[in-house]
């Protein structure tokens, strides 16, 4: 099965949001530290201030008020810096709470409004039918992943039944707030199991086959392959009649259940090889 584009999307958007927020913090640390460094400067000047002011007790008015002067500048140098520090953090952190609260309304719907739920749980449900029938009309996926299309293989069986409860709960519109709340949860139910069914066909496979089947298998996935690649007439109409033969005889011992939309479309397929 082919990775979904729109999830590796959303998962690269948010490997990029947080090697984005890692670097900010990384920045605000490095800010403070290096304002922390230059404070500890600035004490210096405040005890020779106060030295100054120490040493001039006793004499004249004009050492006085330049002792003042110079006590009044250390103050004002050694509390700067903490203010700096202390303004850079709270705009970071202001900052990265209005990012916060941009994204999220984006990442998930708003729980107070049910309907939206719905709604994306509909959409939800659309792509994974389209998915699942997408599976069932090609015969070549079939024959890749029998498991999937096998109702015996118990994953399988699982993912039919969820799947039954979630179509037969879709509504055209927004129905009442509990039919609504069943609809999302059978939804879910639904594509985790379709989840859990399709690794579940990855790992089996042609494993429960006989090498005789599985060869058979094989070759009946080369001439579909052929029959969809040739260029010649009489080579795919030969190839899709091979196939269908063979496929019977699989379909009939049970080897193989092919899908009555997945005939169809090798039916359809055939006939469109036939020479005009």
């Amino acid at each position: 099965m082919r990775p979904d584009p729109a999830a590796l999307h959303g998962a690269a958007f948010a490997d990029g949001r947080r090697l984005r927020d890692r670097a900010q913090r990384r920045r605000a640390h490095h800010e403070m530290r290096m304002a922390r460094r230059r404070a500890h400067r600035f004490p210096k000047a405040l005890a020779f201030a106060l030295l100054v002011v120490a040493a001039t007790v006793a004499g004249d008015t004009v050492l006085k008020v330049g002792a003042v002067v110079l006590l009044v500048l250390a103050i004002v140098l050694v509390t700067t810096p903490a203010l700096v520090v202390g303004g850079t953090a709270i705009v970071l952190t202001r900052h990265v709470r209005r990012r916060r609260a941009a994204v999220a309304p984006r990442t998930a719907p708003d729980p107070a409004r049910p309907e939206v739920v719905w709604a994306k749980a509909r959409e939800r449900f659309t792509a994974l039918r389209a998915e699942y029938g997408a599976f069932e009309c090609d015969p070549m996926a079939v024959l890749r992943l029998p498991a999937l299309a096998d109702v015996s293989v118990p994953s399988t069986a699982r993912f039919v039944d969820a799947f039954a409860e979630a179509q037969a709960l879709e509504t055209d519109a927004f129905p009442p707030a509990e039919h609504a709340r069943s609809f999302v949860a059978a939804v879910d139910r639904a594509e985790r199991a379709w989840r859990a069914a399709t690794e579940a066909a990855e790992r089996i496979r042609h494993s429960g086959l006989s090498p005789a089947e599985r060869a058979t298998v094989e070759r009946v996935i080369k001439l579909l392959t052929t029959a969809r690649d040739s260029d010649s007439d009489p080579e795919r109409l030969a190839a899709y009649a091979r196939a269908r033969s063979e496929l019977a005889k699989l379909d009939s011992a049970g080897v193989v259940h092919l899908p009555r939309t997945a005939r169809a479309a090798l039916d359809e397929a055939a006939r469109g090889a036939l020479p005009a």
